[in-house]
This record gives structure tokens, sequence and C-alpha cells, in this order.
């Protein structure tokens, strides 16, 4: 493995993006119709992916910012020359016309109720992780997929990162780490707002009561209107539901597993406890496998304890077995010997082809991967196959994330049993599968979906 190799698999992707859209609408007639709810920063990476690598027809909009609908209305602009019909809620979009793909890329507490509507009114979904907030209604979007026969890809884009593949059929199941009985997960990310963030007015572009929604209504502050959102519990899970769960699902995937035995967390606001932000500052979780630790460690105060060339060495999965450790990043693998032989690896950054001479971040190398992601998504779209993240995966891995939560919450390890949708023994933490919605919204059903 080596990154001409890496780069050559690129290659391959943009001819794959080429063909892509030649296979799936190149003819305007047969061009999927699309629908996007949610319109801010990622909304806008998805969409220009769908773009670059798939022939298809933006057919609406929807966000209840006025000002993320003008920008995406711009952005889309630049690709065809029909304007989308944009609107302030989903419902009116997808009663207004028939969707073939509907994206969903809101923040995290408004994931579930969308995508089950866009199911029920006959499309596919490409679905922002994760994939909701609480464990049930994972429950229920997984109901919702296979009730209506629908493709439904959640956006963990490692999953279609080559890199990560061939790490794994030359050091996992090659044999070159030998028996892995530990991996450990990580974030040394500063992604958490310091200090006292005052309450704001509500910006007249911004419908706030329908942006809260299912989730309760609090003071509006400023950086809510953008991704900063994640800084309160009320709309996500702290860093192990943003960062983790790409971790987590990172590992699953490259192991083999499904859900845990049990899971444990400790942590808290240590350290930043002036911050108007509620979601913990330091997190340690574990997810127990039969012979296997697998662990989630977060803090978002102090150095981070390898040395970070930019930010993306600041959070992977370092897969640890008695004959050596592999550190996976975004965008580098590093093999180290237990025997003290010589490191190797890549660095899709570096300039000499190894694991030295770093450069700056690249968003082109990540943006032919997202698109990888749309094109697999497409590909299961036309045998109606499951695509590499289907949303029961998707599930998993979210919900061991918001698990580890509820484990932090109760003080105590949880077991989670997806046949009876319980905690069985803990009705104090089972109670907490599910999160109260706020009226008239109701909490999907997985039974009446």
């Amino acid at each position: 493995m080596n990154r001409r190799k890496f780069v050559s698999s690129l290659a391959v992707t943009g001819a794959a993006i080429a063909s892509g859209a030649r296979l799936f609408g190149a003819d305007s007639r047969s061009r999927p119709q699309v629908g996007l709810v949610g319109c801010g920063w990622y909304g806008g990476v998805v969409l220009e992916s769908f773009a670059r690598a798939v022939g298809v027809d933006f057919v609406s909009v929807c966000d209840v910012n006025q000002h993320f609908l003008k920008k995406t209305l711009g952005t889309i602009a630049k690709y065809q020359s029909e304007v989308p019909a944009a609107h302030l809620d989903f419902r009116e979009m997808l009663a207004a016309r028939h969707h073939d793909i509907v994206i969903v890329s809101t923040p995290d507490h408004w994931h579930a109720l969308p995508a089950i509507a866009a199911m029920q009114a006959g499309a596919d979904v490409y679905l922002e992780k994760p994939i909701g907030v609480d464990v049930i209604e994972g429950e229920a979007l997984v109901a919702a997929a296979r009730k209506y026969g629908r493709v439904v890809q959640v956006n963990t884009q490692r999953r279609s990162n080559p890199l990560y593949a061939q790490a794994r059929d030359k050091y996992i199941t090659g044999g070159l780490l030998g028996k892995i009985a530990l991996v450990e997960t990580y974030s040394f990310i500063h992604d958490r707002p310091t200090g006292f963030i005052p309450d704001a007015p509500i910006p007249a572009h911004l419908d706030y009561d329908f942006w809260s929604g299912p989730a309760p209504l609090t003071p509006f502050k400023a950086p809510k209107e953008d991704k900063d959102w994640r800084s309160w519990m009320e709309y996500g899970n702290g860093s192990i539901g943003n960062l983790g769960v790409h971790m987590v699902d990172q590992v699953r995937w490259l192991l083999g597993l499904g859900w845990p035995e049990s899971i444990a967390s400790t942590g808290g606001i240590y350290v930043d406890t002036g911050s108007s932000a509620n979601i913990s500052d330091t997190l340690r979780s574990t997810f127990k496998y039969p012979g296997l630790d697998v662990s989630w460690e977060y803090r978002s105060w102090g150095a981070a304890p390898l040395p970070a060339r930019n930010w993306s060495d600041l959070w992977g999965a370092r897969f640890i077995g008695d004959k050596g450790t592999l550190n996976l990043t975004m965008l580098e693998v590093a093999f180290t010997p237990a025997g003290g032989g010589p490191r190797e690896g890549v660095n899709m950054l570096s300039t000499t082809g190894d694991l030295a001479n770093v450069g700056p971040f690249r968003g082109d190398i990540y943006d032919a991967v997202q698109d990888r992601h749309v094109l697999d998504f497409m590909k299961a779209r036309a045998t109606r196959g499951r695509p590499l993240s289907d949303i029961e995966e998707g599930h998993i891995s979210t919900a061991c994330c918001e698990l580890a939560n509820i484990s932090l919450q109760v003080g105590r390890p949880v077991r989670y049993d997806p046949r009876t949708r319980t905690i069985p023994g803990d009705p104090e933490a089972t109670a907490l599968l599910a999160r109260p919605y706020r009226a008239p919204w109701v909490h999907p059903d997985p039974a009446k979906v």
C-alpha cells in the first residue's frame, strides 16, 4: 500500500464518477429528482457531491433559514438552469411533488421525522450521520426503510475510503496486527465553545420555533444558527455523537462487529465549567465485545498526546494487536510493529508518498471519498440492494454513541437488547432510549411508522 496506489484508486473514482453520470441520469428524462432538507454547511457539501458525481435534477430545497435557502439556490444555479422550489416546511416539500431521492442534512434532532416522511412518500434517502438523537428514533428509521423498501445511505463515508479498505486487507485480515484485543478511538479537537454565550435576538430570516421542532424551546444563542448547535445536548449527543460515530462505525466495519455486549462511560464537564455549552468536555467510553474492548476518548481541552501536523491528526482510531499497532486518521495509515521494526504507512498529504513531508490539508481528496459514497448509494438504488452504510449499520453505530451518553447519565454500564428495544433490568436507563418530544411533534414509533 502506498500513496501512488491510493491516488490511482481516486483516479478510478474519477472515472467511476464520469460513468456514474452516464449510468445515473445522463438522459434528462431519467434523471433522479432530488430534494434537499437542510441547507446549512454539510447539506451544501453533499449537494455538491451529488452534482459532481451523478446526473440529477435538484427540484426542491427546504430550510427554516431563508439565508441558507438563498445560498443553496445560488449553488444549484452553477449546475442547472431550472430553479428548484424553495420550502420552509419539509412536509409541504414532500406533498408538492414526487422525489426519487431526499437528502436529509438538518441538525441531528431533525433527522428522524423528515427521513421517515420521505420514505413514506416513496423516496430513497441519503441521511446525514448520526441518524438521530435517540435509540428509538434509530429503530423507527430502520423499521421504515424495511417497511417501505427504501434504500437509505448514512453519510458515514469512511466506509468508502479505499485507504481504509487497503489497511484492513493488509494489516487486519492479512494478519500483520495479530490478535487485536483493544481499539482506541479518540478526538482531541477543541470543538466545544468556551466561556459565556449570551442570549440573542432571533434573526428575522430564521423560524426558530420550527428550527427547535421536537427539541425544547430554549433561548436563542447566535452559534445555534450555524453548526455550533452541536454544543447543546438538546440537539445532539456531543462530540461522541458527531465525531465519535464516525470512529465507532469505522471500527465496526473494519472488524465486522455488531452490537456491543455493554457500554460504560465516565466523564462530564470537568474543565470549562463556565461555558454556556452543556455537552461534556471530557468523555471516556468503552464498548465491550467478546475478547475486545473498543474505547472512545475525548477532550476539548489540553494538548493531544500525539504530534499533530494538522487537525486531521487529532481524530482517529488505534488498533492494537499483539504483533503491532495500526493508527488510522482521516488521511493516514501508520503501522508500528510490536517487535520494534520500522514504522510504515502512507499519508495522503505527503509529498514523498510516505509518512514524512506532510503538506497542508487537501479538500479534493476528502471530496473524492464523499463522491465515492454517493456513487455507492446510487448503485444500491439501481439494484435495490443495501449500500455500504445501510441504515441498520448507521443505527448500530449511532446507538452506541447514544447509549454511551445514557451510561454517563445514569452512572453505570448499560446493555441494550435490540430485540426488546430495552435495557433489561434497568427501567431508568430504558426510559432514556426515547427523548421527550415537544408538542405538537410526536416521537416516531418503530411499530407504527
